[in-house]
Order: structure tokens, then sequence, then C-alpha cells
């Protein structure tokens, strides 16, 4: 479970520097109960505000993907 905990917080952290909080981002626990876990990541819900910051900051490294190329 560890490993999973690192994961969200990393993902926390990268997104907070990106200008975006997702308050309800977690582990989903239930997710640990199958006899092999596979843990995974909650997202949760969010303002359309949130969502939007997330889309620009998708968009941003789109774009600066594609002037690398």
């Amino acid at each position: 479970m560890e490993d999973g905990e690192a994961t969200v917080r990393e993902l926390r952290e990268a997104l907070a520097r990106a200008g975006v909080v997702l308050p309800s981002l977690r582990l989903d626990l239930i997710s640990w109960a199958y006899e092999t876990p596979r843990p995974l990541v909650e997202f949760g819900r969010c303002t359309v505000g949130t969502a939007r910051k997330l889309i620009a900051v998708l968009q941003e490294r789109e774009k600066e993907a594609s002037e690398e190329r």
C-alpha cells in the first residue's frame, strides 16, 4: 500500500505545482480487497473550474510536446 500512497502523494504534488487541486484524490481502499491487490487511484469529483484548469494544463503540455517534435 505504501507504493500506492506514494503515488497519490506524488500526483497531488505534481497537480498542485500545475495549479490543480483535486480534493478527493485518494487511494481506493476497496481495490486492495482482491486476492491479488490491484490498487486504484480515486480522482473523485471536482468543480468545473478545476476541470478547466486540468484541461488547460494538459493542453499546454500537448502543445509543448508537439513543438518538441
